[in-house]
Parts: structure tokens; C-alpha cells; sequence
């Protein structure tokens, strides 16, 4: 079995449960051909560098999967015909990183600072006397 790391992007306008249910959907698929998906993350509502197909946001989801190429194809065919669904992109890899992705690590960096970006400076709540 090959390992794989998947990457595909719903329309904006289907809600999370939908994204889930399409990812439960593709999770039967594989293990249909005799594969798995090892992780899955829902990477959430983001906005995308350019319109795709009249959307400017799309739903992210990363799945890593441990399946033959012929699941995989039978995978990417079923993700062609869907209409909610606008990219995907499956890349082979050699081993599978464990623990969460880069970026779920960002979300929670993100949370950690408050939302401030870390220290940068900002408004710190006390004001310095002025230097003349």
C-alpha cells in the first residue's frame, strides 16, 4: 500500500456538516478499494488567492491515506463528477507526518497569542512617557 497526503476544497455555500458527510463519503470509497485514511483534518473556512468557479472562500480538508493507486483514482473520479467540490490535489509521499499538520500548528500558535501575532510591539495596556 501506498501512503498519500490529499488535500481537497469545497464551495463555500455547503455548510461543515456537508464537508463532513463528503469526507465520510470519500473514507467509504477508499475503504471499498481496500484502503484507509490514517488522518483527517478539517482545516476550516478560508479565503482563496483567486476566484475559483465564482467562489472566493473554500472549505479545506487534508486527508492522509494508506491505499493502492487504483482506489485513489477511483477517488479523484468520484471527486471530478461532484459538483461541490472545486480542487483537489493528491500527492505520494514516502512517510506521513504524525501529530497534527503545519497547519492546525498555526491555529494553535494563533490562539496561544490572543490573535495579537505573537510580540510584535502592540498596545501593551501602559502608556511610556513621552521622550523630548
Amino acid at each position: 500500500m501506498a501512503l498519500y497526503e490529499h488535500i481537497y476544497l469545497a464551495r463555500q455555500d455547503v455548510s461543515q456538516q456537508q464537508v463532513e458527510e463528503l469526507t465520510a463519503t470519500l473514507t467509504e470509497l477508499l475503504g471499498q478499494g481496500g484502503g484507509k485514511v490514517t488522518k483527517n483534518e478539517y482545516w476550516g473556512l478560508k479565503g482563496l488567492s483567486y476566484r475559483i468557479r465564482k467562489n472566493r472562500k473554500a472549505h479545506y480538508t487534508l486527508l492522509n491515506i494508506e491505499a493502492s493507486p487504483a482506489a485513489v483514482a477511483e477517488m479523484e473520479r468520484h471527486m471530478r463528477i461532484n459538483e461541490d467540490i472545486l480542487r483537489f490535489m493528491t500527492v505520494r509521499v514516502d512517510e506521513v507526518e504524525e501529530g497534527p499538520s503545519a497547519m492546525m500548528q498555526k491555529r494553535d500558535r494563533d490562539d496561544r497569542d490572543g490573535g495579537r501575532g505573537g510580540d510584535r510591539g502592540g498596545f501593551s495596556g501602559e502608556r511610556r512617557p513621552r521622550r523630548f
